[in-house]
Order: structure tokens, then C-alpha cells, then sequence
């Protein structure tokens, strides 16, 4: 394999330990839109990853909810990490190991299992983060510059959730593509905390179960933007892009975060052993089942665009913070994950809808314009 040569810029706000961003870092560039310019030319054809939605700067009342879900969630996340950390161990081992979230929704998480690891097993296992852009696929020289630095490399990727299974899809292409092209056997396989769509077969747990990381933006994955895979910024074979939000460093929980629930790691072993003695009992094999549910919905509410219904806790947040909401569907047996949306949708003056016929709590639907 060639020698990479490009160097990602130092950022993000983790302990160094904690995560290596393979990115480049375009803060000096201005990139980021109102939500309803950017959905506009999302609908007619510009991609999504070559522009920013302004950050989000939450109200004392939205930064309150999330530090109460937080402490309410801790615990329940902790598990949830020591559950996939654990059957990343019984299936990848250890020796070799590299974890490569995608960021920004698994970057977090990302750490948290690396912090796990290191608690139980006392090893360091190497963390970074990539790019993965839907239509686009991975950041190809990240993975090249992982190779090159651990040539044994036995990659383990990472999200937060799934939706509709859309980055899924797009690994498994990624892995292949580059496969092909540098005679690699890199496995495809994505970690998720949390797996409503069905999508993938190792996760913390199939409920769509709040993460209160959705809740933020990069005040709680590093201070690192969403990816950038622009053409007019970017050399060909340079790493993608983001912005490095320093300004709001007084802002940011992304350390507060994973230290609050990394406490709970000593305390859980019993519960995590307890739900992995039933996970082998269990078929995990995806059955796409949150995509079914998602059909459904288009086809009862006209929806002429499947990219237009955005299902789950993480990604109605998203769509309530970064895109133009038409309504947001509610499952109503989960109204109590639902808190931050609902004061979000109020604040926004979007339209609440009682759909309990899902696989997921909630739906965010985007307008068309």
C-alpha cells in the first residue's frame, strides 16, 4: 500500500487518548447556512455534506433537560457500552483491535467503549474517528493512514443508533469498494448502541432508547462539526473535512459526557453478563424491520422521497435541529424518552402526531420546499 500523504490536523476536544479525529480541519472556512437555505438545495440536488447547518445553541431549559437525562440515562448507556464491548471482545478479541467510530454520532460512543475495555481488560486499544458520508462512503485515506500505522489492523466501526439503516448500507459498500481496490479484508461489521431499524447484529440494545449525545451537536462529540466532503476545499486524496468549534469550549460537556458515565463501569458487570447470556439465545441477524415501518409511513402520508422520514430518537433530533420539520410522529407508549423533542417541536411550533404503529419512538418528517 502506497504511503499516505496527508497528516489529519490536531482537533477535537477529548483527551488525546480518548480519540484520534482523522479529519481536516477547515474552521477558517465559512460554510455554515440556515436550515431552510441548506434544505432547499438539499431537495434540488446539492449534497448534504458540502455545507453546514449553524450550530444549534441551546436554551438554559434544553441544557437543563440534558444534564437530567444524563443522570437518569448514565447507567442504562453503561450497560449498553459494557454489552457491545463485551461481544466485540468474544468476536474480535483484543490483539490487533482498532476502534473507528464515524462521526460525529459515534464518537462518543467510541470512546466510551474504549474507556471500557480499558477498565476491564486494562488495554489500551487505539480510537479514532472517521468520515462516512451517505453517497459518498468513507473517508478512504483515514482508513489507509489507520493501515499504515497498525498493518494488523483488525478495524471494529462504531455508531451511536441506527435509522433506517442508510450508513449500514453505505460500510458495507465502503469496505467493499476499498477491499477491491488495495486487496484488504476489512470487515464490514457496525457497532451501535442502540439498533431500533434491526439493522445491525451487535448492539447495546434493539430499543429506540434516548442517548442523550442526540440531544447536542459538537458540544458533546469533541466540538467537531458534522463531515465535510467538499471538492472546492478539499485535495482528491485528502482526509475529509470539519470545523473545529473552539469558540464554544465553554460549552462543551463532550468530556463531562463520557466521564459521568464511565463512573458507572465498575458497577455493571452483572447486568451486562445477564443480558449477553440472553442475546445468545437470541436471532440478532437483522431483519431490517424499522425500514418496513418507514415504507408504511411513506406510503400512508404521500411522501414522495424515502430521505424525507428520518426515524428514531437520534434522528428526529437531527431533523429538529439541522432541517426543516413538516411534523414530528410520536409513539405514544414512549412518550417518556420524548421529553427533548417535544420541548424542541414547541419551541420550533412543529406539529405533534400520535403514530404508535412503529418500531420506533418517534419520526421526524421533513418538509418539502
Amino acid at each position: 500500500m502506497s504511503n499516505v500523504k496527508y497528516i489529519p490536523d490536531p482537533i477535537g476536544s477529548y483527551q488525546p487518548d480518548d480519540c484520534v479525529f482523522l479529519l481536516r480541519d477547515l474552521s477558517k472556512q465559512s460554510l455554515e447556512m440556515s436550515n431552510e437555505e441548506r434544505e432547499r438545495l438539499i431537495q434540488s440536488g446539492t449534497h448534504y455534506s458540502e455545507m453546514l447547518p449553524i450550530e444549534y445553541q441551546p436554551s438554559k431549559e434544553y441544557l437543563k433537560l440534558f444534564h437530567q437525562t444524563l443522570a437518569a440515562y448514565a447507567k442504562r448507556i453503561a450497560i449498553a457500552v459494557g454489552v457491545v464491548a463485551e461481544q466485540i471482545n468474544m468476536q474480535k478479541g483484543l490483539e490487533n483491535l482498532v476502534l473507528v467510530s464515524l462521526a460525529r454520532a459515534g464518537t462518543p460512543i467510541g470512546v466510551l467503549i474504549k474507556r471500557y475495555l480499558q477498565e476491564h481488560y486494562h488495554e489500551n486499544i487505539p480510537h479514532y474517528s472517521i468520515s462516512i458520508i451517505r453517497g459518498k462512503g468513507f473517508d478512504e485515506t483515514a482508513i489507509s493512514y489507520i493501515l499504515e500505522k497498525h498493518p494488523d489492523a483488525n478495524i471494529q466501526f462504531i455508531d451511536g443508533w441506527t435509522g433506517k439503516g442508510a450508513i449500514t448500507k453505505e460500510l458495507d459498500q465502503s469496505c467493499m469498494i476499498y477491499n477491491e481496490k488495495h486487496g484488504t479484508l476489512i470487515e464490514s461489521d457496525l457497532v451501535v448502541l442502540a439498533d431500533p431499524g434491526h439493522c445491525s447484529s451487535l448492539y447495546g440494545t434493539r430499543e429506540d432508547f434516548l442517548i442523550p449525545s442526540a440531544c447536542l451537536n459538537s458540544t458533546v462529540s469533541g466540538l467537531v462539526s458534522r463531515t465535510i466532503s467538499n471538492d472546492n476545499l478539499l485535495e482528491k486524496e485528502d482526509f475529509h473535512g470539519a470545523k473545529f468549534y473552539q469558540e464554544l469550549q465553554d460549552d462543551d460537556v463532550s468530556n463531562l459526557y463520557v466521564d459521568e458515565i464511565s463512573v458507572y463501569f465498575q458497577h455493571i458487570a452483572d447486568e451486562v453478563r445477564s443480558i449477553l447470556v440472553e442475546r445468545l439465545l437470541e436471532d440478532t441477524t437483522p431483519t431490517w424491520l424499522g425500514m418496513k415501518a418507514v415504507e408504511a409511513i411513506q406510503k400512508e402520508m404521500e411522501i414522495p422521497d424515502v430521505n424525507l422520514i428520518k426515524p428514531g430518537i437520534g434522528e428526529t433530533t437531527r431533523v429538529l435541529l439541522r432541517r426543516v420539520p413538516w411534523k414530528i410522529l410520536i409513539n405514544p407508549t414512549c412518550i417518556d424518552d420524548l421529553e427533548h423533542v417535544l420541548l424542541l417541536a414547541k419551541d420550533k411550533n412543529i406539529p405533534i402526531e400520535e403514530y404508535p404503529n412503529m418500531s420506533y419512538s418517534c419520526c421526524g418528517l421533513i418538509k418539502r420546499v
